[in-house]
């Protein structure tokens, strides 16, 4: 328990005794499980790895059954000098044997290391991410960090991504953009000629330091507001005179002049601010009274009644007495509902008024209408009787008070209209259009009203008018629900529509996952649903529904949801789509959506750590998402990508090569390398130019990244690393293996060096095999490297020279002469590379192996083009000539629909207000500089 909204010294007011723990208690309540997350690639690796083993026990029972046939045919004739081992008596049994002679042999297929280079790679593209500078937001020293070394590929296979609203595409704070006063319009900023002008950082902006108690934060750019205000323009003074007045705001003044808001919403905040900056300062409040300095002069204002906001009503009114005893009720509220309370001579009025609504509503503002009515002394009393009555029953307070409100909300005098901008974070309209270009879908959960979270989709270009349509879903019940959802789905797919009896052809219906084939619209379209819609949509056979009309559109919007509703919309998804989600948000009420996504990323804002604690990436800023997806996840999967092709390939060419062998070695499981090359084949020779490869490689950089997007389609569509791929790998390496074992085995069969010695013996066999095998793997991680860096130079370069430098002293007299037994090839390395047919060979054996490959690569990238193929091309071009400069565009719309309610979206604090439950007893001025307003009224009575 906790007093919420009161300070611990000089306590002035607070919203009374509530239990509430913060996000904590949020975060406790609807955090939901936490799941161990593991990537697409991770489940099918496991599956190639048992894969491999099946392989595996195939060739070696292959190789067994070769051995009993060749034991039993021919081996007979052999017992003289190669008899059988101690307790082998049959064919059969030595078949056996071999089998496991064989899998020892050959276990070099399964990747054994794999699962280690692949989290170094991990690692280390997540340390990519902690230094990058472009993700550091100087002004409260967050970088980005990745929380999880797991999920790096993951990144750049993103198709859904779910965002909250608020404190992640905005950054919920509230300023007074434009305001229209009487028929004018004010907000705008206008060169000499009288054309209107984009107001930039250099714009002049308005001088407030002849108000003394004005906020210094606070920025306006139209100068003639101003000028209204000191030529004591009535219009523009009852005005702002309402702002200062209808409100249920707290001040709180520590010391003169530096005054504090605590606002119920942070729209009431703005507005009462930009009534204090043009000379209009709430000051203070009592249960009574409300303190306001008008242009340099304390008014006291006697404050008889607070009409107070709900979410039906969606407008709130105050009834105050000013010091020279007049009766006023102001209010403010809705357009729509406001414009229905006005007096019929606001006619021409409210068409002026109008059309500035429509022209703030085009530029994404929040807007409120505000008017007033002048009461008679008479009918108020009347009506206060009947209040307080109505105020005090037991029954039907509610719809009394209401009725009351009603009654006396009548016949409304029309001052004008505010503008309220909330303000979204740096490049968010930009993050979000580079998103969509990637085909990236964006979904807002949020628990904002509808009009609210339509407003700020159109602020940050998430819904345009370019769309052919943007479907409402705000049924009542499943039914309605239902029919809206099959309604929305046959205008954008006809095609696509079933009746209730048909079956929904899944993609894999004989799995248990139930995977919905992708639908296409005939156009761009969007879908907004509430909270209470998206509860029916979520039950029972709605929800297939649901995702299927959902998945078609461009951007979905749900307003009203709760932090449960979030997580079950992105499991919804996950259940019937084949795409890896990610959720990003960053208050505790996110964290069971980041939980449930595939990756979830946290935002360090104004909400506390909550969502940064339970999420695998975090940073500061929304835009960072894109860099985050189009740049490191992209490199991080085609570098985990290109590292499995490669892994696979380089083992089974290695180990096929044995499989070969064996039908030409009587399948008695003699290896085809020298033991040590087979140690040092993965440890040593390949493992660090693959790494190398693995961290470095990039196929542009980060800037043609960002800017051609649809570089990142073919990860979405899994394309470079699948099942397909793998059986390449298999079918590469296995063409591979035939090269180097054939064109070897037949330049050595029955060939002499050049003084007439036969080197057709087992061991130059075994050098020369391995010696094509190691610069065939060198050469085809050549072809596979499109970025080269030093590293990459030396490790490849470095490898070749080290198996050199190791052959030669291995196979050197004085080895051979200290390790007898270990080091056998003596002499083998400078026999038989000094030998011009072995290079010839060698040579061979590359250009076989390395020919098809760079052939079927450049007839594919001509004749069947990926996208990724025509984007390289064209930034090839460019990088030819220098690109042109980016056009500084300021990213506005233009649309004809209404704005939101500017408002809280709870029921306000008027009745406590009143009550004074909410107040402190306060000293007057003193030394420490506690001000009080009680003692500011009394001094001006």
């Amino acid at each position: 328990m906790l007093l919420r909204g009161c300070t611990i010294r000089n306590t002035e007011w607070c919203f009374g005794l509530v239990i509430y723990a913060g996000p904590d208690t949020k975060l406790m309540q609807n955090c939901g499980k936490t799941a161990f997350k593991r990537t697409s690639i991770d489940r099918l690796m496991n599956v190639l790895v048992l894969v491999i083993f099946a392989f595996l026990a195939l060739m070696c029972f292959i190789l067994a059954i070769g051995n009993g046939i060749w034991e039993h045919d021919k081996g007979y004739y052999f017992q003289v000098y190669l008899p059988w081992a101690t307790g082998v008596n049959s064919a059969a049994y030595s078949g056996f044997l071999m089998f496991w002679s064989y899998v020892i042999i050959l276990n070099t297929v399964v990747p054994i290391s794999l699962y280690v280079s692949v989290e170094i790679i991990r690692l280390g593209n997540s340390f990519y991410i902690d230094w990058d500078r472009k993700m550091y937001y100087p002004l409260n020293d967050t970088p980005a960090q990745a929380r999880t070394t797991t999920l790096n590929e993951e990144l750049g296979q993103i198709k859904y991504i779910f965002s909250d609203k608020t404190g992640t595409l905005t950054q919920n704070i509230m300023a007074f953009n434009k305001c229209s006063i009487n028929g004018k319009s004010y907000g705008d900023v206008y060169d000499v000629a009288g054309q209107r002008t984009e107001i930039t950082e250099h714009t002049e902006k308005v001088d407030f330091s002849y108000n003394q108690l004005a906020d210094p934060k606070f920025v306006f750019y139209d100068h003639s507001l101003v000028e209204a205000v000191k030529l004591d323009d009535a219009a523009t003074h009852g005005f702002f005179r309402l702002l200062s007045l209808c409100h249920t705001v707290m001040p709180e003044e520590k010391k003169e002049g530096n005054l504090v808001y605590q606002a119920q919403s942070p729209d009431e905040g703005a507005l009462v601010t930009a009534a204090r900056n043009f000379g209009f300062v709430f000051r203070a409040r009592t249960p009574e009274t409300i303190t306001v300095v008008e242009m340099g002069e304390t008014k006291v204002y006697e404050l008889l009644a607070i009409l107070d906001f709900n979410n039906v009503r969606k407008r709130m009114s105050v009834i105050v007495r000013s010091p020279e005893g007049d009766l006023t009720l102001y209010c403010k509220g809705a357009d729509t509902i406001v414009y229905e309370l006005l007096e019929s001579s606001c006619g021409p009025l409210k068409e002026e008024t109008m059309e500035h609504l429509n022209e703030f509503a085009g530029e994404g503002l929040r807007t409120l209408v505000v008017a007033y009515k002048n009461l008679q002394e008479d009918y108020f009393q009347e009506w206060q009787k009947r209040h307080h009555e109505a105020s005090t029953a037991l029954d039907g307070r509610e719809e009394k008070l209401s009725e009351l409100y009603e009654e006396i909300e009548k016949d409304l005098m029309l001052l004008g209209a505010t503008a309220i901008e909330d303000k979204l974070q740096d490049g968010v309209p930009q993050t979000i259009e580079t998103l969509t270009k990637a085909h990236i879908k964006i979904w807002v959960l949020t628990g904002d009203k509808q009009e609210t979270a339509v407003n700020i989709g159109y602020s940050c270009n998430l819904l345009h008018d370019d769309m052919k349509d943007v479907f409402i879903i705000e049924g009542n019940t499943s039914e309605e629900v239902l029919d809206e959802l099959r309604t929305a789905r046959k205008k954008m797919n006809p095609d696509s529509f079933l009746d209730s009896d048909e079956i929904i052809k899944f993609e894999n219906p004989s799995t248990k996952s139930r995977i919905l084939p992708e639908e296409q619209a005939n156009g761009v379209y969007g879908l907004v649903i509430n909270g209470h819609s998206l509860a029916y949509a979520l039950e029972g056979n709605l929800e297939l529904e649901l995702v299927r009309t959902a998945c078609m559109c461009k951007v979905v919007i749900c307003c009203r949801v709760t932090p449960l509703q979030k997580a079950q919309v992105v499991e919804l998804v996950k259940k019937y789509k084949k795409a890896v989600t990610l959720a990003i948000g960053d208050g505790a009420n996110d964290v069971s959506m980041i939980k449930t996504a595939h990756i979830g990323v946290g935002i360090s804002g104004q909400e506390g750590m909550q969502a940064v604690l339970s999420s695998d990436f975090s940073f500061a800023q929304f835009r960072y998402l894109q860099r985050l997806l189009l740049v490191h996840g992209r490199w991080s999967y085609i570098r985990m990508c290109k590292f499995l092709r490669y892994f696979f390939y380089k083992n089974f060419a290695f180990t096929l090569v044995h499989f070969w062998y064996g039908f030409f070695s009587g399948f008695s499981a003699q290896t085809v390398y020298d033991q040590w090359f087979i140690t040092l084949y993965n440890l040593v020779y390949t493992s660090l130019p693959v790494l190398g490869m693995s961290l470095f490689d990039q196929d542009v950089d980060d800037r043609w990244s960002m800017q051609f997007p649809h570089l990142y389609e073919p990860g979405q569509q899994n394309r470079y690393f699948n099942k397909i791929e793998f059986v390449k790998c298999v079918l590469h390496g296995t063409y591979s293996s035939l090269i180097l074992f054939f064109i070897p085995y037949g330049a050595m069969y029955d060939t002499v060096r050049s003084d007439g010695k036969a080197i057709a013996d087992y061991q130059s066999f075994a050098l020369m095999a391995q010696t094509c095998l190691l610069i065939v793997v060198s050469v085809q991680i050549g072809l596979d490297t499109a970025y080269w860096t030093a590293v990459n130079q030396f490790f490849i370069w470095g490898s070749l020279s080290l198996y050199f430098a190791i052959i030669f002293t291995m196979y050197s007299d004085g080895m051979y002469l200290i390790f007898t037994a270990s080091f056998p090839f003596i002499g083998t390395a400078r026999n038989t590379l000094s030998q011009p047919n072995v290079w010839l060979a060698i040579f061979l054996s590359i250009i076989l192996c390395v020919l098809p490959v760079v052939g079927g690569r450049f007839l594919k990238a001509q004749l069947i083009p990926t996208v990724s193929d025509k984007v390289l091309r064209k930034i090839r071009a460019a990088k030819k000539r220098p690109p042109p400069p980016l056009p500084k565009t300021r990213l506005r719309r233009t649309s004809t629909r209404r704005s939101g309610y500017a408002f809280s979206h709870q029921h306000g604090f008027g009745a406590l207000i009143m009550s004074g439950r909410n107040m402190r007893p306060k000293l007057p001025f003193t030394t420490t500089g506690t001000f009080s307003p009680n003692s500011e009224k009394n001094r001006h009575k």
